[in-house]
């Protein structure tokens, strides 16, 4: 019984539709015979037809009314067509068809990356369209979707600093998380040393082979308990290399300095402070490199920059699966046989 259903099930897989898309041949040269045997095939069946069949004449037919069947007659007529039809389905079952199924193996050394943003009210300045906090999760989200082998995290501080998103696989989180950072949730100010420290927390059991931090500010480090050197030599300990972007236009940029008694943001002209030799000290320390973007434009190329310098290895191997199709046309062509088999000496059985 079970053997029975195993075969039912083999047969229900040859002929399924969807398994003989892009069919294909193995021997090709077999499909040139096809039209040749049918030509010989009609060319025999309509000479035989003649001999088999002469003219007879009678001066009445009463005599054999009783021997007469017309359906046989017709039924005698394809016998000669099952046979040709078998021995096509033969014939193709002889080119061998199969069916090819492509496969292909990704090998990845992935880059693990956190991107740690400076979230503090100055990132509200307008010398960048229409924020530096805007231009910059800008930027941040095009440098995710260019990285889709790599794990990416965020970490996000001003006075104090909170992980946005573990490291992930998941762009899309990370995308989201992107969106969804804004000014007013930590504390007031700029604690770039644990900004720093708390990224690279994310990449302590890492076992990527590169980790990596982002660090964006456009201040000098005011804030925090961690110190941004101590937080360098953290990095350093744990392998990971820091790049750092010092984000503000040169001179003066209308930037948030207050608020008012409503508690509106209140903005003026103010100098651009931001610590380059810090930044400058702790990317040379770990082995990254220190940028400053002062509008829109330069911050995308430093973005474009980092994905060069920090480029993932990926090995693709392709795989080509051959499945053999000829049990089918083989078996329908034995089925036919059978069918001529029984009509020729069963159904169309002649008593001489």
């Amino acid at each position: 019984m079970n053997k029975l259903l195993l075969d039912i099930s083999l047969l229900k897989n040859w002929f399924a539709i969807e398994s003989y898309r892009g069919l294909t041949f193995a021997d090709k040269w077999v499909l040139w015979i096809i039209p040749i045997a049918l030509i010989l095939g009609i060319t025999w069946w309509w000479f035989r037809r003649k001999k088999q069949y002469p003219t007879l004449t009678l001066s009445s037919l009463k005599s054999i009314e009783n021997f007469k069947n017309p359906d046989k007659g017709k039924l005698k007529n394809i016998l000669p067509f099952l046979r040709m039809a078998a021995l096509v389905l033969f014939l193709v079952a002889m080119a061998r068809p199969q069916t090819s199924f492509n496969e292909q193996k990704v090998t990845t050394d992935g880059i693990d990356i956190v991107l740690s943003i400076d979230v503090s009210t100055s990132m509200l300045a307008q010398d960048f369209k229409p924020n530096r906090m805007e231009a910059a999760k800008k930027e941040a989200i095009d440098f995710v979707e260019a990285r889709k082998a790599d794990r990416i995290g965020l970490v996000v501080f001003a006075g104090e600093s909170f992980t946005q998103c573990p490291v992930t696989i998941d762009h899309a989180i990370v995308k989201n998380q992107l969106k969804a950072v804004k000014d007013g949730v930590l504390e007031d100010g700029t604690a770039i040393g644990m900004g720093l420290a708390t990224a690279v927390q994310r990449l302590r059991e890492s076992k990527a082979k590169s980790k990596v931090v982002i660090l964006m500010t456009d201040g000098v480090n005011n804030r925090g308990l961690v110190d941004p050197i101590t937080a360098t030599d953290i990095a350093l300990q744990f392998g990971v290399r820091v790049y750092t972007i010092g984000i503000g236009t040169n001179g003066q940029a209308y930037t948030p300095i207050g608020m008012d008694p409503g508690g509106k943001i209140v903005f003026d002209y103010a100098e651009v402070q931001i610590d380059e030799k810090l930044l400058k000290e702790v990317s040379k320390k770990t082995g990254g490199q220190y940028f400053r973007a002062n509008n829109n434009a330069k911050l995308k190329d430093i973005y474009s920059q980092i994905d060069k310098l920090e480029k993932t290895k990926i090995e693709v191997s392709a795989y080509q699966h051959k499945t053999e199709k000829f049990h089918a046309f083989a078996l329908l062509g034995a089925l036919l046989l059978v069918a001529e088999f029984l009509l020729r000496f069963v159904s169309l059985r002649s008593i001489p």
